[in-house]
This record gives C-alpha cells, structure tokens and sequence, in this order.
C-alpha cells in the first residue's frame, strides 16, 4: 500500500506538507482499531508512523465515510445545515458520519447496527442489493428500515446518503418514507478525496 501511496503523491505532484489517507476502519489516533472490510492484519497498525517512513511526509489518517461527511458538510448535502447530520455511504459496507453543527464526531460506524439479526451492511449496503439480485424497490424498503433504526438513536436534522448508489438517487430514493430529511450526496464517491484534502490542510494549517 505505501508503494501506491508514493506513486500517487508522485503523480499528483503534491507539495510538501502533511497528506490525508482513509481507511475503511475505525482509527484512532493514527492507530487502525478494526477491519470489518479490510484484511485482518491492520488491526493494531500504526499507519501514520507506516506511511511516515516510507514516504516522509506525514499522513492524516481518518474514516473514509468520516472524511466524506466532512466534505459534504462543507461543499456538499449538508453545507451550512445546522444541527445533528447524518452522513451514510452505501457501498461495499455502510460508512458513517457524524456531524453536530458541522463538527465531526468520528468512527461513529453505524453501519454495524444489528438489522434482522446481522450487521445492517449486509443487509443494506449497495452490496447486498447486487449480491442478492434485488429490485430497487426491495433494497429501498431494508433502507429504509435501517433509517428509521438510526433515527431512533440519533434523531438526526438531517440525512445525506452516498456512496456508488447515490448516483442512481432518483431511482430510490423517492421509494423512502423516513422523518427526518434525506438528501443525496452532491459529491458522490469523491466526498472521501475532498475530506481527507480537508483535513489534511487543517493539520498543515495548524502545524
């Protein structure tokens, strides 16, 4: 993985400076803490210090659904909207993202909710859709579901749904009756490349 980190940043022609780079994972403090679709072996990975040495520059480590929420909630769905916002991407899991008045609380990982007796992902994620061959219609109605579960715990303002589906929005979404407001990701799969330049640039920022 450092391999194409270096070839990336190389291509890029990125300036020095810190760099950011997600992970389907819970990560704290540089430190990934889970690997629900990643291999095992990251568990317990200090990936800044990993990536620091191979490239050496200093990478800001985050979510990969927490760096889209970030980017929504600057350019996006959720710009300037006050209050708690959810942030779900429905794509090989379910990624989540937690905002309160535009400040991210990370590693929330609602996507891991029990639904039916198993995690909601694979219940609900795009996957499953295509995984089990279901119409619109049907994957729609276990979203939904899933919402209405989440919006019992979180009582969100609003809800910004994204991922590789949210391409498709109009086909769906309309087919979900929830109370709180949903919306479809305006930056669709770019959101984690946009968060992660942003919080990257707040860690230049404050260096």
């Amino acid at each position: 993985m450092c391999d194409v980190v270096v070839q990336v940043l190389e291509s890029a022609g990125a300036p020095d400076g810190p760099f950011g780079l997600t992970l389907p994972a819970v990560v704290l403090h540089g430190v990934v803490r889970t690997a629900a679709n990643i291999d095992a072996s990251w568990i317990g990975t200090d990936v800044v210090s990993l990536v620091e040495q191979r490239t050496g520059r200093r990478p800001v480590v985050v979510n990969d659904a927490d760096a889209a929420g970030v980017a929504e909630a600057r350019y996006g769905a959720a710009r300037d909207v006050p209050g708690t916002v959810l942030v779900l991407t429905l794509g090989t899991g379910i990624g989540s993202a937690l905002l309160v008045d535009g400040r991210l609380v990370p590693n929330t990982e609602l996507g891991h909710l029990e639904l039916d007796g198993e995690p909601a992902e694979r219940r609900a994620a795009g996957s499953a859709r295509e995984r089990e061959d279901l119409s619109w219609a049907d994957w729609a109605a276990r979203v939904e579901r899933y919402l209405q579960h989440v919006d019992r715990l979180f009582w969100p303002d609003l809800v910004v749904l994204g991922g590789g589906v949210s391409k498709k929005a109009d086909t769906w979404l309309p087919l979900i009756d929830v109370r709180p407001e949903l919306r479809p990701a305006a930056l669709l799969n770019d959101a984690g490349l946009v968060g992660a330049a942003l919080l990257a640039s707040g860690a230049a920022a404050e260096a």
